[in-house]
């Protein structure tokens, strides 16, 4: 177990090194300045991921949402701190798919 405790600290270590994840903790601690609006990022996204999860979401209820926070997604905290997160979730993703397939795992 030693051994793959000393795996995942270099497999944390180099997804740390990688771009997309130093963008992500720069952009957020940019947006951590200013704690009213991490506020309001951080309830866009639980609404956000409500209307991703839920299983009887239609389109209407999905541009109606876009359209509610156009103007909010036009600040370029917000801006910049949701597609450095998009970013490294996407990284995140690609990784764990990678794994999966390596391990044959099904």
């Amino acid at each position: 177990m030693r051994n793959a405790d000393e795996v995942v600290h270099r497999y944390v270590e180099d997804i740390k090194a990688t771009e997309e994840y130093r963008d992500y903790i720069h952009e957020k601690e940019k947006v951590k300045q200013f704690p009213e609006l991490k506020a309001q990022i951080d309830a866009y996204r639980r609404r956000n991921f409500e209307i991703q999860t839920s299983p009887d979401t239609v389109y209407d209820v999905i541009e109606k949402f876009e359209n509610e926070y156009a103007q909010f997604r036009e600040n370029p905290l917000v801006a910049d701190f949701l597609a450095a997160e998009l970013a490294f979730c996407r990284l995140m993703q690609l990784l764990s798919l990678k794994v999966t397939e390596e391990l044959d795992f099904e």
